[in-house]
């Protein structure tokens, strides 16, 4: 299961966040472990290079797209490969909506189509739609040609 999508900016503020099965008492602490681990590692890294860590039996997979930080983390069948996946497939969709990666206003500017996305993306915990053309004729708010 996929239990946190989450974006904060390089000074550690949440953006957005996405906690699935994840009790309303722990998500502080994994709101602040993930910054701080963002923090200690996103120094100076190349947009979208992946960082994996462990913590708790979950494993966490997050990178650098532009001024934003993006995490991601999984339990059970999704492990570091799934992660990877779900991380590249949230990215592609983030420089899709915004043309390029993204600085914070940027990202700002555009939060309804990016939640959009990441609602279509992960659905209750799973990793629903990693294809870029149905994600974006879903955005569009227009029924599917095709069943």
């Amino acid at each position: 299961m996929l239990l946190a999508v989450l974006f904060s900016n390089s000074e550690g503020n949440i953006l957005v966040e996405r906690f699935n099965g994840v009790p309303a008492e722990e998500r502080l602490h994994w709101r602040s472990f993930l910054v701080k681990l963002g923090a200690e590692n996103l120094r100076g890294i190349k947009n979208e290079e992946l960082l994996v860590a462990c913590h708790k039996s979950v494993y966490i997979v997050y990178t650098v797209l532009g001024d934003v930080n993006i995490y991601v983390v999984g339990k059970d069948a999704y492990d570091e490969l799934a992660l990877s996946e779900a991380i590249f497939v949230i990215t592609s969709a983030i420089k899709d909506v915004c043309g390029k990666p993204p600085t914070e206003r940027l990202f700002l500017d555009k939060y309804g189509k990016i939640c959009l996305c990441l609602d279509e993306i992960v659905w209750t915990g799973l990793l629903e739609n990693i294809d870029k053309d149905r994600i974006k004729r879903l955005v569009r708010l227009k029924p599917p040609a095709e069943f």
